[in-house]
């Protein structure tokens, strides 16, 4: 087995400079999701979601980014899930977007909430069949005995549904995640990496800092 220790990669490609981010965030990353969806990039909307209980204990997994404005970034799930129910608990949330082949990094701080139900609506009608069938077979994050029991509830589902129109459960819908904290980060050689970051005032402006690498 290669030793875990001996695995670098030297970052070189691009720099990362105060002078030359945009003074909103958000235009920034619009600008650094511009570059990614132009390039090699799969799955570039793959983001790590980190949530905690309300005694603060973490938990994290990957979750896809479906859409980014000014007032934050949207992802869907199963309200009832667990990171569902860390939400309910503890709204405060961590994003992170890794794009290695570019050596970028997008850390995003803030709150999650729920959007509206019509926005739910809108976008689960926008999902394949089958996506919208596993939305009410899966009883996601819960203990089950078989993966025959996913089979099972999603025969039954396509039966109930069968001819008719797919309508959102209650228990699956949006949220977004309104930043307070997002910093960029280019790999840069010798582990001195560019990190430029926003923090956001009350009054709804934006402070842009560097941090050392």
């Amino acid at each position: 087995m290669d030793n875990i220790a001996d695995i670098r990669k030297e970052y070189k490609l691009q720099v990362l400079d105060e002078k030359d981010v945009n003074i909103d965030p958000i235009r920034q990353f619009e600008k650094w999701w511009e570059d990614v969806s132009g390039s090699s990039v799969e799955e570039a909307n793959a983001m790590t979601l980190a949530t905690a209980t309300k005694t603060g204990r973490p938990s994290a997994r990957i979750v896809l980014l479906k859409g980014f404005n000014n007032e934050g970034f949207t992802f869907f799930t199963n309200y009832e899930s667990h990171k569902g129910t860390e939400l309910l608990e503890n709204p405060q949330v961590s994003l992170v977007f890794f794009w290695k082949e570019l050596e970028r990094q997008v850390r995003i701080e803030g709150m999650a909430e729920k959007i509206s139900q019509e926005e739910s609506d809108a976008y689960f009608n926008s999902r394949p069949e089958g996506s919208k069938i596993g939305a009410w077979a899966s009883p996601q994050s819960r203990v089950i005995i078989s993966r025959e029991i996913i089979e099972e509830n999603v025969s039954a589902m396509a039966k109930k549904f069968a001819g008719t129109t797919i309508h959102r459960p209650a228990h699956w819908g949006g949220y977004i995640v309104k930043p307070s904290v997002i910093e960029f980060w280019q790999g840069r050689p010798s582990r001195l990496h560019d990190r430029i970051q926003y923090t956001k005032f009350e009054s709804g402006n934006w402070k842009i800092e560097r941090l050392a690498p």
